[in-house]
């Protein structure tokens, strides 16, 4: 069976009719005439939605929808009424109604409806459950003044219904951010939807956005309503926003303007009640100059900007994360948990994480399943860089190739700080030399950001002609 629908109606007919056509798709249905039957029927566990009318014989039936909405959150309610008014419709959104059908009801219309309901639902349960982890999240863990500022941000703008626009490296946990937005705003009890622009290819961006209609194109083989839609009355997060083609952009735009949109292959308006949050790693100021986004949805995303710190701006933080990861991840794979020493801890501590939060959760769990023993030294922390980062045993290796190169000797598996202090200037000259004198492939060689090896050139008194291959 799809689901249990409870129809309160007070036509025979009617319920009958609507009974008829839900079964047939296979839906178990529960019905009952009056508001008295109603409350008692929704004391089931199993009721996922519930088709009201607005007028029943014994009480109004909005009342019986605001009895739903305290008692029975999890339920999806759509309101039907014979003679519905805008007021009515009106009325019945206000008070936590998912939608309003108007009879006579056409067949396609209920069961898309009904459909659209359930997965409603579905997504609502899913975000609980999201809410419910968040005080336990490590990216909640801090002791640093940038993820103190970042939070009391985000305590500041979540209960306000402005756009955010969150920036930040890859890993730095800017989805999180979002959802904690979410949670602590008057849209918590309504779904939290993620769409990650880059993930989907251009020419179905529109239809996971938007939804399309049966027929719209050769595989839509039934309505479909988009992401947009299902987080009515919720937010809706826009990751990779810097990804989106220009084309979808304006379509996106009109949302922000107007609140509504139609379909791909239709021609209905739908109307949406939508809190946007978006997330780039990407600069969207540079992509506006060159004509890469359009600067009138930078500017309405743009209302409120938030900033997540990379994980070398919260260095305080890495014992805390590497910690929680340690004892979490163990336990989750039914292994002692992990303890660092504390020459361990400060190799972690020392390195630059250009992969941030999630890199290092990676390089915990390797330690977890790679290491036998429950206290991890520094010589284990040393092992697992060596399996992972771009060792300076490479960079000797294409070295020795360059002509006129600084021949260097290089430990595998030091750290960019550790190479540095044996090495300095002379370190970061044969690795410019190794790229032909390009700084941003040395930066990504070393993990650092460019602007960062920048400085420790100009720090180290090193010019840019040094580097260059004649």
């Amino acid at each position: 069976m799809k689901g249990l629908v409870l129809i309160v109606e007070d036509d025979r007919n009617i319920s009958r009719t609507l009974s008829t056509i839900l079964q047939s798709e296979d839906y178990e249905v529960l019905t009952a005439p009056d508001f008295a039957e109603g409350r008692r029927l929704a004391d089931n566990p199993g009721v996922e939605v519930v088709l009201l009318d607005v007028k029943l014989p014994d009480r109004d039936g909005i009342q019986l929808l605001q009895h739903f909405t305290k008692t029975r959150p999890d339920v999806t309610v759509v309101m039907m009424s014979g003679h519905g008014s805008i007021e009515d419709a009106v009325r019945a959104t206000q008070h936590g109604a998912y939608d309003f059908l108007e009879k006579p009801i056409s067949l396609e219309k209920l069961l898309i409806t009904v459909e659209n309901a359930r997965k409603l639902k579905r997504v609502t349960q899913e975000n609980t459950q999201l809410k419910l982890q968040i005080g336990d999240s490590p990216d909640f863990l801090w002791k640093s003044p940038a993820m103190a500022e970042l939070m009391g941000q985000v305590g500041r703008v979540a209960p306000t219904a402005g756009r955010v626009l969150v920036t930040g490296e890859n890993g730095t946990g800017k989805e999180r951010v979002a959802h904690a937005i979410h949670t602590g705003s008057p849209r918590s009890s309504h779904p939290f939807i993620r769409v990650n622009c880059a993930a989907i290819p251009s020419e179905l961006i529109e239809s996971e956005l938007f939804g399309h209609v049966k027929g719209a194109f050769t595989d839509a083989q039934q309505d479909k309503p988009g992401k947009f839609e299902l987080a009515h009355r919720g937010s809706i997060l826009l990751d990779e926003i810097g990804d989106m083609a220009l084309q979808t952009q304006a379509k996106v735009l009109r949302v922000l303007e107007q609140q509504e949109f139609e379909r791909v292959g239709g021609a209905e308006t739908i109307r949406v009640d939508v809190r946007v949050i978006a997330a780039t790693n990407k600069n969207l100021p540079l992509l506006v100059e060159q004509g890469q986004f359009r600067q009138d949805l930078y500017y309405r995303l743009n209302v409120v900007p938030l900033r997540v710190p990379s994980l070398r701006e919260r260095r305080e933080d890495i014992p805390l994360l590497a910690e929680y990861y340690g004892q979490y991840l163990a336990r989750q794979m039914g292994l002692p948990s992990r303890k660092f020493t504390p020459a361990a801890m400060e190799l972690l501590a020392a390195y630059d994480w250009p992969g941030n939060v999630r890199e290092l959760k990676n390089m915990i769990e390797r330690v977890c399943i790679m290491i036998a023993g429950e206290q991890v030294e520094v010589e284990d922390v040393r092992a697992m860089f060596r399996q992972d980062l771009p060792g300076s045993s490479a960079v000797r290796t294409v070295v020795d190739d360059v002509p006129g190169a600084v021949k260097l000797a290089v430990p595998a598996g030091l750290t960019f700080r550790e190479a540095e202090e044996h090495f300095g200037g002379e370190y970061i000259k044969a690795c410019l030399l190794a790229q032909g004198g390009n700084v941003a492939a040395t930066a990504r060689e070393l993990g650092l950001e460019r602007s960062h090896l920048y400085k420790k050139m100009r720090a180290l008194g090193i010019e840019r002609e040094e580097a260059e291959v004649g």
